[in-house]
């Protein structure tokens, strides 16, 4: 089975230079019976498609299984098959100390919001924290981009 280890922070904007690199994501979830933890993604990034299921979260870690699809495939079911609103966000990725880190940041309903991401080998791998990373939210189910279709960022209290 594959399995995703990831653990998610908020960012300092002040304190980061984002990179010339990003690449902007367009993304839906496919609607699925109510109380099921498995999500089902339909993702643009950059000009190629992927699917992802996607099992629920134990600590830091959950089934993964992501495969390539045609674009237009992606592009048909993002306009007729998901919900809405789509999650859209500009992501950038950035090498520390040996480290991934992928810097999402938010546009449209999500505007303001700006999570870091890094997937582990392990959940006990240890990492260096840049300077620029803030408040850990791992686990926290408002941060799960399939979240944000149902309560967007700016419609968050403290947003």
């Amino acid at each position: 089975m594959a399995v995703e280890i990831e653990r998610k922070f908020l960012v300092n904007r002040a304190s980061l230079v984002l990179p010339d690199n990003g690449v902007s994501i367009k993304q839906g979830y496919l609607p699925l019976a109510s109380g099921t933890k498995t999500v089902v993604r339909v993702r643009i990034k950059g000009e190629r498609a992927y699917l992802t299921v996607k099992g629920a979260n134990t600590g830091a870690s959950r089934a993964e299984f992501e495969y390539p699809i045609p674009l237009a495939d992606a592009d048909e079911m993002l306009a007729t098959l998901c919900d809405k609103p789509l999650v859209e966000k500009t992501r950038y990725e950035l090498m520390v100390e040996g480290h991934r880190w992928e810097l999402d940041v938010f546009t449209g309903d999500n505007a303001g919001l700006l999570v870091a991401e890094i997937e582990l080998s392990a959940e006990t791998e240890s990492f260096v924290l840049p300077p620029w990373v803030g408040e850990e939210v791992t686990g926290e189910p408002r941060y799960y981009n399939s979240s944000l279709l149902s309560l967007p960022y700016k419609l968050w209290p403290e947003a």
